[in-house]
């Protein structure tokens, strides 16, 4: 199968088999998104989403937060791991929110990443899910799909590699719904262990490079 006639095969399957695509991190806002989703690094969405109700119940705006210490921020998000850091860097983003952007998240890539604790995949979920810019955030699951599909000649090595393929291989206006289809997918049929080939509905058909 040639590299169009996969990408072709893999949106609209994705499409059948995901037609809603609601963001698994539970959240409000912008801000609420942003917490989400630097709570998920080296995290699970389902612990996440655990976690932030508590969070969310003494501080959901920036405001509130720096009412916290980051002890007793630390302590809520504990179960999410790398709490020391995370912690730090919520009660940090919050101050800077608040005496930069007069309280409300940045839309850009560039305010964001300035931001403690928010990398570019970080940015590219908030700049996709929270204001509609076109982005193509890429997790583990992306990267995996990705690399098993054999979509160009070299294999992408890392996450980098792996946005850039996507850019440039699927339309524009297709990647702030597609990256989170091919979570699902990787989430449901694709895993990283255990991964059946011939049961996987995108893998049966466009082959599996691992």
């Amino acid at each position: 199968m040639k590299q169009a006639e996969k990408v072709d095969f893999i949106m609209e399957k994705l499409e059948e088999l995901y037609p809603e695509t609601p963001i698994p991190l539970d959240h409000t806002d912008a801000y609420t998104l942003l917490i989400a989703v630097l709570l998920s690094a080296q995290c699970t969405d389902k612990r996440v989403n655990e976690v932030t109700p508590a969070l969310f119940a003494k501080a959901s705006t920036p405001q509130e937060m720096i009412q916290l210490d980051v002890e007793e921020i630390r302590e809520i998000i504990r179960p999410c791991g790398l709490s020391p850091r995370k912690s730090k860097a919520i009660y940090e983003l919050s101050q800077m929110i608040l005496e930069k952007h007069g309280g409300q998240v940045p839309e850009s890539f560039e305010e964001l990443e300035a931001m403690p604790g928010v990398g570019h995949k970080t940015a590219s979920v908030v700049m996709s899910q929270a204001f509609g810019h076109p982005a193509f955030p890429v997790d583990t699951h992306i990267h995996r799909l990705i690399r098993r599909w054999g979509l160009s000649k070299s294999i992408p090595k890392n996450v980098e590699e792996t946005e850039a393929l996507c850019k440039r291989l699927f339309p524009k206006e297709s990647w702030n719904k597609l990256h989170l289809q091919i979570i699902f997918l990787g989430r449901e049929y694709c895993p990283a262990r255990g991964h059946k080939v011939e049961e996987c509905p995108v893998c049966s058909v466009v082959g599996c490079r691992e």
